[in-house]
This record gives structure tokens, C-alpha cells and sequence, in this order.
């Protein structure tokens, strides 16, 4: 068949998305944020984030095909997130998404959003090569991935037990007054400060814990240690060297999950780190798997911002992969899953 063209939905948090993908090429892609809606209260509320999601989808999904200069019989097939995410998020995206496919009689693929992160990096690099290893890091999920099918098989090699690298970042950056949301933030005054001032543990890394977790993180005890350091400084009066503690927390992280992901790569033979998520946005994450890669021979691809915070157009790649390797649409009254296991690619 000719280049599937595929419209999607996302909806599984604080960003309502549609974008259009034909092929290997994004056709369109809008994104309507609330998280200004959110930022008063220092987190995102269910709620809050639902009756955003439905003033907002109609919208985008206009603006979507209008900037593809497209309309529903255009498009082959269509993509919704259906998980994991807020239950109340995905409602709205993949009820909007059914009678969307119900009306223009097309196919619908309720797809794994945290997969999605992983699809959309062919956009900008192309095809996976074989036994490609993905690092997958967000304020809600943190795990390394082996992709043998993006479109049908991908085993967990390792997750975090606790905190998500996102999650942590959110609460450290609580704890310095930073406003929600807290990761820009530590990633811009990580920039001027020295990331070897502050001893920061490393989980999973060392002794018995990193032999039987080689490939797992665990991030809760940053934070603790963290927190317990501006403590004492503050109990003695001392000043807090806010620069120098998001530069030592933001490489202390880095560092792991770049070596727990060479480490991955080299057990599984790759020679390719495919990365993903809101959190791989940051910078010195960034630097430092590019840094790690160009030293152990591994090429890593990193998307540019806008392809990793969440967005219509790694809904629609995944969707492209699913209609071109003829994996059947899900069922029209599919049920959406907020805690969807990385191993399930779509319902």
C-alpha cells in the first residue's frame, strides 16, 4: 500500500494534541497546554486537566487536518493514546477519537503513549536498526527498553522501583521554591553551577543492589539526600548554592541513567540508544548520553524538544507502524488503561 496516513489524539495529561503523519513525514501537529491551569497548585489535577482536554479537543483536531489541508476521508486510520495516563484524560481523547472513527468508518488503534515516545524518533533519524535499546525518562516512567518490533515486541530490560528521573527533578525543585513545572528550572541554573559541589547518591549503582538491579533505577533516595543537605544548611544558617545543587543533582542522574543504559546496550548487542520523554528535553541528560554514546561506540538519537514532551506526532508515528506491519485495529469499544504495561502496544 502506499504511505498509511494517520491522524491521532493525545490526551493522557496535561497536553491535548492532533497531528497528522503520512509515512515517515509530519504532516501537521498541534499541542494545546494547560499547564499554566496547573501551576498555582504544583501539579497537574485530574480534573482540571479533563475539562481542558474536552474545550480543547475539538480544536485541535480542526487545526490538525485544516494545517494538512486534509479532511477525515483523507485519512487512513486513527491513533489515540489509550494509556498509561490520567483515566479522566484518556477518557476524553479516546472518546473523542471512537466517534471520530465511527463516523468517518476508519480504523482505530488505541496505542501504549510511552511507545509513542519511541516511534517518533523515526521522524527525524528513519528506521530502527536491529536489537535497538530505548531509554525511556518522564515525570511518570523511567525504563529501559529493547524494541525488536516497535510495532509488536518490546521487553522491559529494566524500570525504576520508585521515583521517575522527572519525578525527582519535580520534588527537589519543591523543596528549592521553584514553580511547577520545577524541571526547567534545575536544568537552567544547573547550567552555572559546579555538578561535582554536592555528593549525590547514585541508586542501584553500587555493591549488591546494582548486581542484582543492573539495569533498574531508583531515584526516591536522591531526593531524600537532597533535601536532608538543604536542611542542615539551612539549620546552620548557611546560604543554600541553589546553582550548584541542580548542577549536582541534574549530573548525578544523568550519569546513571546514561552508564545503566550503555550497559544495556552492550548486553544486548546494540549499536543504537533510541531516547524519549518529556525528561530527555533536559539538557544535561542530553550532553551526557551523547558524551557516553561517542565513547562506547554507540549512536544515540535524541529528538529535538518538541518531539519529546508529549504531542500528537508520536501517536501518529506509532500509528503508521501499526497500520504498515498489519496489526489489527482495536476493537471499536476498546477500554482505555491507565497503568498500560510497556509490553502492550496497543489494545
Amino acid at each position: 500500500m502506499s504511505e498509511p496516513i494517520v491522524l491521532s489524539i493525545e490526551s493522557t495529561c496535561d497536553e491535548t494534541a492532533a497531528a497528522v503523519v503520512q509515512g515517515r513525514t509530519l504532516i501537521s501537529n498541534v499541542v494545546a497546554s494547560s499547564m499554566d491551569d496547573h501551576a498555582r497548585y504544583g501539579g497537574v489535577i485530574p480534573e482540571i486537566a479533563s475539562r481542558a482536554h474536552a474545550e480543547a479537543f475539538v480544536p485541535c483536531v480542526s487545526k490538525a487536518l485544516a494545517d494538512a489541508d486534509m479532511t477525515l476521508s483523507d485519512i487512513d486510520a486513527i491513533a489515540v493514546s489509550a494509556g498509561p495516563g490520567l483515566a479522566g484524560c484518556l477518557a476524553v481523547g479516546v472518546s473523542g477519537a471512537k466517534a471520530l472513527a465511527w463516523a468517518a468508518n476508519k480504523p482505530i488503534y488505541g496505542i501504549n503513549h510511552v511507545i509513542g515516545h519511541i516511534a517518533v524518533t523515526q521522524l527525524q533519524f528513519g528506521p530502527f536498526p536491529k536489537d535497538t535499546l530505548a531509554l525511556i525518562v518522564s515525570g511518570g516512567h523511567t525504563s529501559l527498553l529493547h524494541v525488536e518490533d516497535v510495532a509488536r515486541h518490546i521487553d522491559v530490560v529494566g524500570t525504576t522501583l520508585d521515583d521517575a528521573a522527572g519525578e525527582c527533578f519535580d520534588k527537589v525543585a519543591r523543596l528549592l521554591g521553584f514553580p511547577y513545572p520545577g524541571g526547567p528550572h534545575i536544568d537552567r541554573h544547573a547550567q552555572s553551577g559546579d555538578p561535582h559541589a554536592i555528593k549525590v547518591p547514585q541508586g542501584l549503582t553500587q555493591g549488591k543492589a546494582g548486581r542484582q538491579h543492573p539495569y533498574d533505577f531508583s531515584f526516591s533516595g536522591v531526593k531524600t539526600a537532597v533535601a536532608r543537605w538543604i536542611e542542615q544548611r539551612q539549620t546552620a544558617g548557611l546560604e543554600i548554592p541553589v546553582d550548584d545543587v541542580c548542577a549536582s543533582l541534574a549530573d548525578s542522574v544523568a550519569t546513571v541513567l546514561a552508564e545503566k543504559a550503555m550497559r544495556g546496550c552492550e548486553q544486548y548487542d546494540s549499536g543504537t540508544l533510541i531516547v524519549g520523554g518529556g525528561f530527555s528535553a533536559n539538557s544535561q541528560l542530553r550532553a551526557k548520553l551523547l558524551e557516553v554514546g561517542k565513547e562506547r561506540g554507540v549512536e544515540v538519537r535524541v529528538p529535538r524538544i518538541k518531539l519529546c514532551t508529549d504531542n500528537g506526532a508520536m501517536v501518529a508515528m506509532l500509528g503508521v507502524n501499526l497500520v504498515e506491519a498489519g496489526v489489527k485495529p482495536s476493537a471499536p469499544d476498546f477500554p482505555i488503561d491507565s497503568a498500560m504495561p510497556l509490553t502492550r502496544i496497543s489494545m
